[in-house]
């Protein structure tokens, strides 16, 4: 069917939907053209350019229960106090105000991909031609002894979700006393990144320079050596921060006693910390694991047709973000869920009208990090999709890294955060 087609047949339904833009909705429509579930840098970035390459002609609904987006690129600045939660938070007003989404306030509880609807946890179900499952990770709080009921009762931390945890892990740093241990652990990669977990180690650490200046930071990493930009990072802790960080490599952390302050591993001894910050390891969001799209990696990721990002688990389901098995050398950063959703947005208009598939999409990433308040360093990649590997590899030349931490990448840094918050979510 055509795309004049379908948006004939679905303009009393479209209207609809541009009559519910003011705010969030509690008026669920009962089908859309094209669906999505999460409203970070992969779903909120694809329900705005489905509507932008369509002109505005395919209905969207965006599925999201925060009242507002809170970016994990960034946070690590609110731990070190030099931004504040308010700094990387952005409603969804123009999302629903100058592009016509839909933004139901709500959980998506179930998928049926053979029936395909989405059933929401207040009860209501949306049928759906398109499907976009962008629900970020799911934390593994099982997998370490003792963290399920710390976690749960506000004394081990993961703030690996950007939100209320990471204004509570700062408010435990504030209140560790003077000369105390910060300690974090790092699971085994993939994980989520941003945040990244040494960026925050600096941050914690420039933090305690200017506050605690007897305190430590130490950093406890299930992997055998820092997984990006490890010289950067390694000449920030030998200079600036010599003597307040310790590294630690391969130490897998199993178990944790809150009361005790203490964290146990696989091999080493015991460590005390006064504030513990627990990464647990990580799989695909929890509805894309109900769904049964979690068909890698012994079923903790997603997989997808890289061309489309289209799930190899279910037709008209595309899966973006944290929640992918990743190409080689993909991270699982906000900036390349941002430039997924973008390929997987021309793929679901070019499929609803009848069009040829980009046979050749690319990919870009950028991942900044912060040594201190002003100071940054950078790591840029392009990946281009390669038919005969059906997959994406890196562009050969393209890309780079620092030299060293500068206040000019820091500017840049600014930059690009604002940049790609609009280019999300304005």
């Amino acid at each position: 069917m055509s795309l004049q087609r379908r948006s004939l047949l679905q303009s009393s339904a479209a209207a609809g939907l541009l009559g519910l833009a003011g705010c969030a909705s509690r008026a669920v429509p009962s089908r859309a053209q094209v669906v999505v579930i999460g409203g970070g840098y992969g779903g909120a970035t694809a329900a705005r350019y489905v509507r932008l390459f369509s002109n505005h002609k395919i209905d969207v609904v965006l599925i999201e229960p925060d009242a507002a987006f809170v970016s994990c690129p960034m946070s690590n600045l609110v731990l070190g106090g030099s931004w504040q939660m308010a700094d990387i938070t952005t409603p969804y007003d123009a999302l629903r105000r100058r592009h016509g989404i839909t933004v139901v306030r709500d959980r998506a509880s179930a998928i049926d991909t053979a029936r395909k609807t989405v059933t929401l946890a207040g009860g209501a179900a949306i049928a759906y031609d398109k499907l976009v499952v962008s629900p970020g990770v799911e934390f593994i709080y099982g997998a370490i002894e003792g963290l399920p009921a710390a976690h749960a009762a506000g004394q081990i931390l993961h703030a690996w979700k950007a939100g209320p945890e990471t204004a509570a892990l700062r408010r435990q740093l504030q209140a560790m006393p003077e000369g105390g241990v910060y300690a974090i652990t790092i699971p085994e990669a993939p994980y989520r990144c941003p945040p990244g977990p040494y960026e925050r180690a600096c941050q914690v650490a420039w933090y305690f320079k200017q506050a605690k200046p007897r305190s430590k930071v130490l950093i406890l990493d299930a992997n055998p050596d820092v997984t990006s930009k490890a010289a950067l990072f390694k000449a920030a802790w030998a200079g600036p921060y010599r003597g307040m960080v310790e590294y630690r490599p391969q130490y897998n952390t199993t178990a944790v006693d809150a009361r005790a302050g203490l964290i146990k591993f696989e091999v080493q001894d015991d460590v005390r910390a006064d504030v513990i910050n627990v990464l647990p390891p990580m799989r695909a969001g929890a509805i894309a694991v109900q769904a049964g799209l979690n068909n890698q990696a012994n079923r903790h990721w997603c997989g997808v047709n890289y061309q489309t990002f289209e799930s190899t688990a279910a037709k008209d389901v595309f899966v973006l973000g944290d929640s992918i098995q990743i190409a080689p050398l993909m991270p699982k950063s906000g900036h390349m869920a941002n430039s997924q959703a973008k390929v997987a947005a021309a793929a679901i208009v070019a499929q609803l009208a009848g069009w040829p598939v980009n046979p050749a999409p690319l990919l870009t990433n950028t991942c900044y990090s912060f040594v201190d308040d002003r100071r940054a360093v950078h790591v840029a990649s392009v990946h281009a999709y390669n038919a005969a590997e059906q997959t994406y590899l890196s562009v050969p030349g393209s890309g780079g890294l620092s030299e060293r931490p500068t206040e000019r990448e820091g500017a840049y840094a600014f930059s690009w955060a604002r940049n790609i918050w609009a280019d999300t979510l304005a």
